[in-house]
């Protein structure tokens, strides 16, 4: 229908005005009323364009202007409603079966274009006395009518519900239909809604309630299906399409207020109803994807379960369960005789690498989701603390890295492993355990001069942080003991070429460990250190006693060790070779053995006599029978090229009356000390003597068949 009014030519002339009719009868009124009825029917018809809108505005202003206000509703209500009925409403009820839709909307749009025309009409009473009488304004007046009378008349109102479900199943099953028809519609529906309470009442009871039960239905089928011929992540992808498809079709020709209600159906029926089943499916499940690290599925998955309530819960317990099964199995404690450091190390390592795999899924698929944050954090910290040997086992393996941090490792990967250590670390309940550990280790590394110092402050730096001031005072009192026993030798050393003394040619290293920093809770072992050796100690003593006075020095032989220059005489030579024979045309070897300071007093020995008996070792050396044996086992019962003594009878047990002497096969050019053999370095140059710095040196003392200095 086209919009507007004829208007006729007018002259160029003066504005008139003119007068009201003094005679205001029944006649006046109904002749009126005609005409504004005539034009009403006309615009109905569309047949406006020879229609006056001046004449028929004034008119309308007569009649409220004579109080007819009243009647000039009424039948402006009476005429549209007419016309709803006899005309509008038998043309949509033809087309049930054959253009429904098109022809619903063709009315729709002519009736609202009607009614702004009729309503311009009848913009004085509008204005001025609907709003006394608080009547609805011509143009809702005329909305309601079309509701009442077309759209919610029984046969349209069942067919529009119908067709518009019908087209919504036609496109989910993949046919082509009008949405412009749907959406118009859609539009009218809502249109009709804002004369109420409730701005949706009409779209929600026609259309949006029917709906929504349907795609449950149809969900409710279509989710058994999936789940009976797809993995969970085929689920999980399609699932996603459909949402999308959905919140598509409610943006392009539904009311964009049913976008979120169709979400939510579809988050009960594909998503709620079946998240349990979807995250515990066998061989394509949460656990399925962990194990296979499918980063992407599980992104996926989190951002599916993450829409609805407790989404993220079932997923969280599944991985929860899955990571403390699997962490469980790890910290199992399995450690062979033998083999503790090198499980220690394996054992921390496995930790490491499973903590960077689930860090990895937190960032890359769980987006750093604090309750899989928690959830991790918690599991760790359970199983990490099941093996009792946790903190001890860090501890090894820090020491393991620190150890070797300055060989092959640059700083970037240094301070990679200790960041990765405090994750553990944190875990630990029993904090003070592997503080005690890290103390003993860190002392050898510092007595061994196996540390690099940078790394070693950076952890403590790094424990100190976590841990707070006191946790570290300890730790950082044995390294201000290393600066001053360096500073305290390097003052020796003057000292004795101020003196002009040599030590009987001991090259004499201490360390001055304060007591309570140090790890050395058991008192002093004394045993018959060899007299150059003592000596030597003796002076170093005398030395700084005179410099701090007060101050008392303890000799703790126990965690000492020495450099001993050994020559292996061939076969079972009796005479001891010229001093100017050459070790090759002798056969003699020369080693450097590195040896413990009980090791050290025992080979001395053997510079007297070649053989001794277990009790004569015990009795000259005043060492504890328990250290004296582990330390002979480790001389005389490792492999044979690498035994530093003999013993008869050979076998690794050791009673009072097994003797002990020197060995013409040792040719190893390293051993391991204590339960293993000790490390040993062939000199580079046989007349060359090695003077390490270390906490004790022997002096100079020779046998037949080995030698030792």
């Amino acid at each position: 229908m086209s919009g507007g009014f004829g208007k006729s030519k007018k002259e160029p002339s003066k504005m008139r005005i003119r007068a009201l009719p003094l005679n205001t009868d029944e006649k006046f009124i109904s002749d009126t009323w005609n005409l504004l009825k005539n034009a009403i029917q006309e615009i109905q018809k569309k047949n406006n364009s020879g229609l006056s809108f001046e004449e028929l505005y004034r008119n309308a202003y007569n009649m409220v202007l004579f109080k007819h206000g009243q009647k000039l509703y009424d039948n402006a209500k009476v005429v549209v409603e007419e016309h709803l009925e006899t005309r509008v409403r038998v043309i949509v009820l033809k087309s049930l079966n054959n253009n429904f839709l098109e022809t619903l909307n063709s009315a729709w749009n002519d009736h609202q274009t009607s009614m702004v025309m009729i309503r311009d009409i009848l913009m004085y009473m509008d204005r001025v006395f609907v709003g006394q009488v608080k009547l609805l304004s011509v143009y809702d007046m005329g909305l309601i009518a079309f509701r009442d009378l077309v759209v919610q008349h029984g046969p349209v109102r069942e067919h529009l519900t119908a067709t518009l479900l019908n087209a919504v199943a036609r496109e989910r099953h993949g046919e082509i239909f009008d949405r412009g028809a749907v959406k118009t519609a859609c539009q009218m529906l809502m249109s009709l809604s804002g004369h109420s309470a409730n701005p949706r009442d009409v779209y929600e009871e026609e259309f949006e309630r029917p709906f929504l039960h349907e795609t449950a239905e149809f969900y409710q089928m279509e989710s058994q299906n999936l789940l009976a011929e797809n993995s969970a992540s085929v689920y999980i992808r399609k699932v996603e399409a459909r949402v999308k498809e959905e919140r598509e079709r409610a943006a392009h020709y539904l009311d964009p207020s049913t976008e979120v209600p169709v979400a939510q159906v579809l988050e009960r029926e594909l998503i709620t109803a079946h998240m349990q089943t979807i995250v515990e499916m066998e061989n394509s499940g949460v656990v399925f994807m962990l194990k296979n690290e499918r980063i992407d599925d599980l992104s996926c998955m989190f951002k599916l379960l993450d829409r609805v309530s407790d989404g993220l819960q079932v997923m969280v317990g599944c991985t929860s369960k899955h990571l403390r099964e699997l962490g469980s199995g790890l910290v199992k404690d399995d450690e062979s005789e033998g083999s503790a450091g090198k499980n220690a190390i394996t054992y921390i390592q496995s930790l490491l690498d499973l903590r960077e795999q689930y860090g990895r899924f937190l960032s890359d698929a769980f987006q750093s989701s604090k309750v899989f944050a928690r959830a991790i954090g918690s599991d760790f910290e359970h199983f990490i603390n099941l093996n009792t040997k946790s903190p001890e086992y860090l501890s090894l393996f820090v020491d393991d890295k620190l150890k070797k941090g300055t060989k092959g490792m640059t700083e970037q990967e240094i301070e990679a492993v200790l960041d990765r250590c405090m994750i553990l670390f944190r875990y630990l309940q029993e904090k003070d355990v592997f503080e005690r550990y890290y103390k003993q280790h860190l002392a050898k590394r510092l007595l061994f001069n196996k540390s690099a110092s940078d790394a070693e402050k950076n952890m403590i730096s790094r424990l100190k942080t976590e841990c707070g001031c006191q946790f570290t005072t300890k730790l950082e009192g044995m390294f201000k003991d290393m600066v001053l026993s360096n500073s305290t030798m390097d003052d020796f050393r003057n000292h004795l070429q101020k003196t002009v003394n040599t030590l009987d040619g001991v090259d004499l290293s201490v360390r001055v460990l304060t007591t309570g920093c140090w790890p050395v809770h058991a008192p002093p072992v004394n045993c018959n250190i060899p007299s150059q050796a003592l000596r030597a100690f003796e002076c170093f003593k005398r030395f700084y006693i005179n410099a701090h006075t007060g101050r008392q020095l303890t000799l703790q032989s126990h965690m000492g060790f020495a450099d001993l220059h050994a020559q292996f005489y061939p076969g079972s030579a009796k005479e001891q070779p010229n001093e100017g024979a050459s070790a090759g045309s002798s056969g003699i070897k020369k080693h450097i053995l590195q040896v413990t300071s009980f090791q050290m007093c025992i080979l001395m020995l053997f510079n007297r006599r070649d053989a001794w008996n277990f009790e004569e070792l015990r009795h000259e050396t005043m060492i504890p029978e328990r250290e004296l044996m582990r330390s002979l086992q480790s001389l005389a019962c490792g492999k044979a090229s690498q035994r530093i003594l003999v013993k008869e009878p050979k076998s690794r047990e050791i009673v009072p009356t097994h003797v002990f002497g020197s060995t013409t096969n040792f040719s190893q050019s390293y051993t391991e000390s204590k339960s293993k053999p000790l490390p040993s370095r062939e000199s580079r140059n046989p007349k060359e003597k090695r003077r390490d710095r270390k906490l004790t040196r022997t002096g100079s003392m020779r046998s037949k068949r080995a030698s030792y200095e």
